[in-house]
């Protein structure tokens, strides 16, 4: 690949008052990235290939701010860069990094500039730990967790990363944290050779983003980069073994332990489900022996089994980080998932209409489908390299009908016609937005009372939407108006 990235060592000088400092994208990322470098003393220039009306309200929003913005050229380092510091999203054979690496200039992500930048002693408080976490799914749902049980055990704490807060501008705030919940993308991780967190999850390994990583080993070896150097724990999760094998393949600091999480009882060094309890025998005096009781399964929303395992991982992390048993409980207790998220919406002639737009991928999809025994399930998007013969296997007997959309719905059919061949099957050729108006109609058409009508597009939105948000709320408004009534619902 062509990138050059070096580790940084604890302890190294990392000063960038005077460089001219190249920031790849424009993004929330990027546009952190430059005003804290900016404000640090450097020189920066953001590059974008975008030249839209989006691209073009932030670059005036920086030029204010002192920083030289080009767009319409991503592919050129500017003159004199000494380091690149590049947004998530851009693929590591990026034109501008191959000229990067011919002129022997590192390129780094946002999030391993903010570990360099993070506070140190002597003349201040040490930094904030980082409990981080990532996985093909999951991901958001479980740092937002975690930082609610942070939350409840009197800490001050947030969740960052690719949460939506850039963790960057949670290092450089004015008053320090305590810990940090952290959200990590395989993106991330790829550009962060340095990280070394307390405590690390990987949730669950499947198939995803292959176009960016180029195979799937690639995609693992970057998910297992966040085990690197954990201090105290690596957070496994005992129903995936990939991500057991990632935590035996760790160099971790001596003394980090293995803690796998499980839906079943669990084992020493393991917390899971007991008669309705999330159980920890992982952080107690006689792990052997004795379960420590956390919370009940109902604390939980929505107590479906996947995010069961959310709650288990987090709990892990927070129990790593010392939490007890009652911030455990009372932070299950006081979280609420984002919207999009297995969200109901409605119930209409008898049929519960479920959101999980979130759902962009085939092992997100899955996770779903299972938690539904009768469904008609709306799909499709962009697939990312994905391909769905196992998905549609493993959910074949639980579809009433399905309803497809989006550039590569073409895929999802011609599994459907493989494995669920007697499964009524709805393909839209329409990409505008307003296909998802049709596509509730169609899959209203095919419900029956005791179903579950299921948007679980195991696909990427930006074929036709901005991101997974506006699609799960051009679903929403739609079912909606078909609650009530024809006359609302016209088009």
């Amino acid at each position: 690949m062509n990138e050059r990235s070096t580790e940084h060592r604890p302890g190294d000088p990392f000063r960038v008052a005077g460089e001219h400092i190249t920031v790849a994208g424009l993004g929330v990322s990027g546009s952190s990235a430059a005003r804290a470098l900016t404000g640090l003393g450097a020189r920066v220039t953001v590059v974008d290939g975008g030249d839209g009306p989006r691209q073009r309200a932030g670059a005036e929003e920086l030029e204010r701010d002192g920083i030289t913005v080009r767009l319409g050229d991503g592919a050129s380092l500017p003159h004199g860069t000494a380091l690149v510091v590049t947004s998530p999203g851009w693929k590591p054979g990026s034109p501008l990094f191959a000229a990067a690496a011919a002129a022997g200039t590192e390129v780094i992500g946002d999030v391993e500039l903010a570990w360099r930048l993070r506070p140190a002693p002597p003349g201040g408080p040490a930094p904030a730990p980082w409990l981080a976490v990532t996985g093909t799914n999951g991901k958001t749902s479980t740092v937002r967790m975690l930082a609610a049980i942070l939350a409840a055990a009197g800490l001050r704490t947030a969740a960052v990363g690719n949460i939506g807060t850039p963790v960057l501008d949670a290092v450089l705030a004015e008053e320090p944290y305590d810990v940090l919940a952290v959200e990590l993308s395989s993106y991330q991780l790829h550009w962060a050779p340095s990280l070394r967190a307390h405590s690390a999850a990987v949730l669950n390994l499947a198939p995803d983003h292959l176009d960016w990583h180029g195979s799937m080993e690639q995609y693992t070896a970057d998910k297992g980069r966040v085990y690197r150097g954990n201090t105290v724990a690596c957070v496994y999760n005992a129903a995936d073994p990939a991500t057991e094998a990632l935590v035996r393949q760790a160099d971790v600091v001596e003394g980090c332990r293995a803690i796998g999480f499980t839906p079943g009882p669990p084992g020493p060094s393991q917390l899971g489900v007991v008669d309705g309890l999330l159980v920890d025998r992982a952080f107690t005096e006689d792990r052997h022996r004795l379960a420590q009781e956390l919370a009940e399964v109902g604390d939980v929303q929505p107590p479906v089994p996947h995010n069961i395992a959310n709650a288990l991982a987090a709990a892990a992390l927070a129990r790593a980080y010392g939490v007890p048993p009652h911030a455990v409980r009372d932070g299950l207790r006081a979280f609420r998932p984002d919207a999009h998220r297995i969200t109901r919406v409605a119930e209409v002639a008898g049929a519960v209409w479920i959101d999980d737009s979130k759902a962009t991928n085939t092992h997100a999809a899955q996770a779903s489908l299972v938690s539904c025994e009768s469904v008609v399930w709306i799909a499709g998007g962009l697939a990312k390299g994905a391909e769905f013969d196992e998905l549609v296997a493993a959910s074949a007997q639980r579809l009433r009908g399905v309803v497809l959309l989006g550039a590569d719905r073409r895929l999802i059919a011609e599994a459907l016609a493989r494995h669920a061949p007697d499964v009524p099957v709805t393909e839209l050729s329409r990409t505008d937005t307003g296909a998802m108006t049709e596509a509730v109609r169609e899959a209203a058409r095919l419900a029956r009372p005791g179903d579950t009508v299921l948007l679980a597009p195991a696909c990427a939105s930006m074929d036709m939407f901005t991101d997974y948000h506006e699609r799960g709320d051009a679903f929403a408004a739609a079912v909606r108006a078909l609650a009530t009534g024809p006359a609302e619902n016209e088009q």
